[in-house]
């Protein structure tokens, strides 16, 4: 969905531009306002983030974490589904890549979902889920776009997502339970291998507490005070490395592929970035903002009433992507 969004921007840009921002001289606004926008040094960090994630996802230390946490979960109404959102939550914590996390839990998790039984809505919905706690827990590339395009501190929006993101996970976990023993055709119950004693733990201790040691070096540097975020990101991309290595799992391939995803998917943000800048002007000029915001304060709704709404708008949206997936 990113892809036609960052080529949607320039698109609608060049347009608006030519009609409310003075014809030429409207083009070249364009050009000023996407150096402007791209060359901020508070946008560093987003390339850092991604690149955690790729290294993961490309070395299969991700694949690890899934593992550690499905030996964990054992007999739950939705296991699956349950261990799709843990693992997911786990997998936020040290990577700051929204897309390669749900991509790597889509490809692993929807197909063994689907082949046991699962409802498409119940095999599908966490994995897209987990993608609003990604954007919430540190590291998260989004919330340094989010902070560096409202000019908030990024360090206290990057600890202040933590909270928020574990309860949202809960949450989820909570609900796919509740949902599954109402209706257990969402999720049949099927046979599993079971572990018993230090083989249950193994994984858990030898690859999922060492990978969440990124997000201590991450958020305890920033909570300490000892770095910036910019800095906390290099260290979380050092350590991911480091840990890559420990496990003997970074290859050059695997290092070439975490690179030209980390270029592919920073481009695009950065694509996005370019246009909104450009497009909230053309939404001034054209006098678009503010008939939005009078239609809103027209209908006489509070402050609460109205995020109400927003909130919904966005359920529904996500909601039909449910669906249609």
């Amino acid at each position: 969905m990113g892809i036609p969004v960052a080529f949607a921007f320039p698109v609608t840009n060049l347009i608006g531009a030519w009609l409310y921002l003075g014809g030429e001289a409207g083009l070249g606004q364009i050009v000023r306002n996407g150096f402007v926008a791209v060359s901020s040094f508070s946008l560093t960090p987003i390339p850092l983030f991604i690149l955690m994630g790729e290294i993961l996802f490309h070395t299969g230390l991700a694949v690890k974490v899934i593992e550690g946490v499905e030996r964990l979960i054992t007999r739950l109404p939705g296991r699956l589904a349950v261990v799709a959102v843990v693992a997911g939550t786990v997998f936020s914590a040290i990577s700051g890549s929204t897309i390669a996390t749900t991509a790597m839990l889509g490809s692993l998790m929807v197909p063994v979902m689907l082949a046991r039984g699962y409802h498409p809505t119940m095999a599908t919905g966490p994995i897209m889920a987990i993608g609003a706690v990604d954007m919430l827990i540190p590291p998260s590339a989004l919330t340094v776009l989010l902070g560096s395009l409202a000019n908030i501190s990024i360090s206290g929006l990057l600890i202040g997502g933590i909270g928020p993101g574990l309860l949202l996970s809960a949450g989820f976990v909570l609900w796919i339970v509740v949902r599954c023993t109402m209706n257990p055709s969402l999720a049949p119950a099927t046979d599993f291998e079971t572990f018993h004693g230090w083989e249950r733990w193994r994984p858990f201790f030898q690859y999922v507490l060492p990978l969440l040691s990124i997000f201590g070096v991450v958020v305890g540097a920033m909570v300490a005070g000892w770095s910036t975020p910019t800095e906390s990101a290099a260290l979380g991309v050092v350590a991911t490395l480091a840990i890559a290595v420990a496990y003997r799992a970074l290859s050059l391939k695997a290092l070439m592929q975490s690179l030209r995803g980390t270029i592919a998917i920073s481009g695009m943000i950065l694509l996005i970035i370019m246009g909104a800048t450009t497009f909230a002007q053309i939404l001034t000029f054209s006098g678009a903002s503010n008939g939005i915001v009078e239609a809103i304060t027209g209908t006489g709704l509070g402050p609460m009433a109205i995020v109400a709404g927003m909130m919904l708008i966005l359920i529904f949206r996500a909601s039909s992507w449910t669906r249609s997936a």
